[in-house]
């Protein structure tokens, strides 16, 4: 029996429900020092891309996003190992989900929830992360944005969610009981769909300002927090 008034929770992919920094860690011996500040200037600039293609409304697919981003850091720290870049960017494919996705997702279908994933990332990309996670049984729809060739935080792209889904409008959308969201994106930019949004924030990075918490919000983050095999949170985004 579902313990409140929703039907879905809708997960965004990278750093989510899929550790965006396991690319780089498998070849973190080879990177060396620079391994973390290039896993980080990678995944910058591959949002600060989306968000610019969206201003300019110049759209391509994120696997384009996600090597342009690529090519910017390789330069910036003058890293030339053409090699290597292609092992990283195909790495993309083969992202490690967190540890505790899986029983997460379990305990919600377990509870009657539909589980779905709303992404920037490309049909193929997504469906190489949940094979490659073996999350293929626990998650029951995979949106992408290229249905409507727009990145998140467009508010077209979580109305995408709800017409797929057809659901109403105060479905959970973005990362409701799981973790990994940035502070800013895209939980404020849901808000104005209708959206429950709640977001676990890993790194304790300074709480949105964007938008306000609700009685949705702190009740999902009660209930999701007293799960067993759920870490316990750097820091607690409500938006």
């Amino acid at each position: 029996m579902k313990p409140g008034p929703f039907t879905h929770c809708v997960f965004d992919a990278y750093g989510t429900l899929f550790d965006v920094h396991s690319a780089v860690g498998r070849y973190r011996e080879v990177l060396g020092e620079k391994a973390d500040p290039v896993s980080i200037l990678w995944r910058t600039k591959q949002l600060e891309y989306t968000w610019l293609r969206s201003l300019m409304r110049q759209h391509v697919d994120f696997w384009q996003i996600t090597s342009d981003a690529l090519e910017y850091t390789f330069s910036a720290p003058e890293i030339i190992n053409p090699e290597l870049q292609n092992q990283l960017l195909q790495a993309y494919h083969q992202l490690d989900c967190y540890p505790e996705v899986p029983k997460t997702l379990k305990w919600l279908k377990e509870r009657g929830y539909g589980t779905a994933i709303l992404s920037n990332g490309s049909p193929k990309m997504l469906a190489s992360g949940v094979s490659n996670s073996g999350l293929g049984k626990l998650i029951d729809s995979v949106l992408s944005v290229e249905e409507i060739g727009v990145f998140k935080p467009d508010p077209r792209v979580y109305q995408l969610a709800v017409e797929q889904l057809k659901t109403e409008a105060a479905i959970s959308s973005s990362s409701l009981p799981m973790p990994g969201m940035s502070a800013d994106r895209p939980t404020s930019a849901s808000k104005p769909s209708g959206s429950t949004v709640s977001a676990r924030n890993r790194n304790a990075s300074p709480v949105s300002t964007c938008s306000k918490s609700n009685a949705w919000t702190r009740y999902w983050d009660g209930l999701i927090s007293s799960l067993p095999f759920f870490p316990a949170p750097s820091g607690l985004h409500l938006p």
